[in-house]
């Protein structure tokens, strides 16, 4: 039978933490503030890359944040871009928006070094629970 291969990207150098989430444990990297741009520069996939000064919009938290406040997790084959927010609401780098975005929103970004954009759509702010 043929073995489904899984490729694996190299992790990043930084000392690691483990994190427990509700009876999963994640594990964290521990990167220096004179690093986060680097790091930001590394993992930031689509074009321009935001200045660490910049603020951003986490979709699924609907809630601001300064990109230096961002956070790297190292999943099972690679190292996850995510937002501050992502213990409590799974943002992830594809769910960070311009500051200026409105949920209910639509917007194209290109893909660093491709040809190729993706488009995101957001359904609206969430409803509030009664």
């Amino acid at each position: 039978m043929f073995k489904k291969r899984e490729i694996h990207f190299p992790r990043l150098t930084y000392p690691t933490r483990w994190i427990e989430t509700g009876g999963d444990r994640v594990e964290e990297y521990i990167i220096p503030e004179e690093e986060k741009g680097r790091v930001l520069d590394e993992l930031y996939p689509f074009e321009p890359v935001p200045g660490l000064g910049e603020r951003m919009f986490d979709l699924h938290e609907e809630k601001g944040f300064q990109v230096r406040e961002f956070r790297v997790l190292r999943g099972e084959t690679m190292d996850l871009l995510v937002s501050p927010y992502y213990f409590r609401s799974g943002g992830t780098v594809i769910d960070w928006m311009p500051a200026s975005f409105k949920p209910g929103g639509t917007l194209e970004r290109k893909i660093r070094g491709e040809s190729l954009s993706i488009l995101t759509v957001s359904f609206g702010p969430k409803e509030a629970s009664h």
